[in-house]
């Protein structure tokens, strides 16, 4: 089987890194990858953006399957063309994949559906939208219906911070088109969670669920990043729970998604707040997370390859997935001043030493080769996942590898799984 994986960061590393692992022993191919990739796939040149580029790549190496890892392409319809020309595709066409693409959408399909969400409203002039506010108060969230590269959600904890947030999108277009419509939602509070399923229709085939850390700074201070590190399982959240979050939220979803005409194909990822009154769903993502796709890979048992393929042919019904015992902490690190203005092109070392067992691996995210070198070449550098008997133990092996690897102006957190520790598990 040759499989092609479309993307170039520390979720396709981590993908080709569990397909490699597959029974069914696929050959892979990424476009355009990044050296991580390199080690186990042939690297393709192209944009993942590129949706005519690729399908002519996939035909040219006469690819069993695709499998899309970003969002953007997915959403600009590359399954869509994929499909057209007769290849199996891992991931929602461009009417299901809204579930990522428009905040508006989804709310929507929510309130439909009957899928625990926060009381929300939808505004595309500034006016309406500050008379709600005033009548609901603050805080909110005030988020922009389409991609901003995740930073479309405002939190606002005062009125004046939302009326803000409203002049930023409605009136300055600070993100253009993606925030000529808004989504005005409650603050919920409470823990998160992340949960995954490969979806096909109606079939939900539930993953490991996840918990990552967004802010930059230890303590969860500091500004919003795409991820600074991740873990699994999630001991302080009882399996009941994860439960619940599939039976109420995940499942009525995926119908919800065939009824609407736009059956879902692919990794759906779901967002959730840990409310008082029970799982309230934040957002879904039509790909797998990163960092949290670096630790959920690794806990999956079974012919990986072979469920994508289900996946995209209708078959997912036939398919089953096992978990491995053991935990895994995924410790993400960065370009010094990331997610802010950062330098690239430093020499990255020791990235031998700390992947010399099998109980680490480093996922390249931004990374390029230069001669017999790897250089930074992005803001999330590498992910560095640690396995172990709990979380806890998974954290300490990645912090150990991560000792062992430098750069010039490395970040990173020193407390990834901090509330796992508290559960002293």
């Amino acid at each position: 089987m040759r499989i092609l994986v479309v993307g170039s960061g520390g979720r396709e590393h981590a993908l080709c890194w569990r397909l490699a692992r597959s029974a069914s022993a696929p050959q892979l191919y990424a476009l355009p990858g990044n050296p991580g990739c390199a080690t186990l796939a042939t690297c393709l040149p192209g944009r993942a953006e590129d949706v005519a580029a690729i399908v002519a790549a996939a035909q040219e190496i006469a690819a069993d399957l695709v499998i899309v890892g970003p969002e953007a392409p997915l959403v600009a319809g590359l399954a869509d063309a994929l499909r057209a020309a007769g290849i199996p595709t891992f991931g929602p066409n461009a009417a299901a994949a809204a579930i990522e693409g428009s905040k508006v959408f989804a709310k929507e399909l929510f309130r439909t559906a009957g899928v625990p969400t926060a009381a929300f409203e939808v505004f595309d002039a500034p006016a309406p939208a500050r008379a709600y506010l005033r009548r609901v108060g603050a805080p909110v969230v005030v988020k922009a219906d389409g991609l901003c590269a995740g930073k479309g959600a405002l939190v606002c904890a005062t009125l004046a911070e939302a009326e803000a947030a409203i002049d930023q999108l409605l009136v300055q277009r600070a993100f253009g088109a993606a925030g000529e419509r808004i989504v005005i939602e409650a603050c919920l509070s409470g823990p998160e969670l992340s949960v995954f399923a490969l979806v096909d229709g109606e079939t939900v085939l539930p993953l490991p669920a996840a918990q990552d850390h967004k802010r930059a700074l230890d303590g969860d201070r500091g500004l919003n990043t795409g991820g600074m590190g991740a873990y699994s399982p999630v001991p302080q959240v009882p399996a009941a729970i994860v439960a619940e979050i599939l039976e109420t939220c995940v499942r009525p979803t995926a119908r919800a998604m065939v009824a609407a005409g736009r059956p879902y194909q692919g990794v759906l990822f779901g967002g959730f707040m840990l409310t008082p009154a029970g799982p309230s769903t934040l957002e879904y993502n039509c790909r797998f997370g990163d960092p949290e796709a670096q630790v959920i890979l690794p806990r999956i048992n079974g012919d990986f390859a072979a469920a994508c393929l289900a996946a995209a042919t209708g078959r997912l019904a036939e398919v089953e997935l096992g978990l491995a015992d053991q935990a895994a902490a995924c410790v993400v690190m960065a370009s010094g001043g990331y997610p802010e203005e950062y330098a690239t092109g430093y020499r990255i070392s020791g990235l031998e030493a700390a992947t010399a067992g099998d109980e680490v691996m480093v996922f390249q995210a931004g990374t390029r080769r230069e001669g017999d070198a790897v250089v930074t070449a992005g803001g999330r550098v590498l992910g560095v996942t640690g396995l172990g008997a709990t979380p806890a133990a998974a954290v300490d092996r990645a912090y150990a590898a991560v000792a062992q690897i430098g750069f010039e102006g490395a970040h990173y957190r020193r407390d990834i799984g901090w509330q796992a520790r508290e559960a002293r598990v």
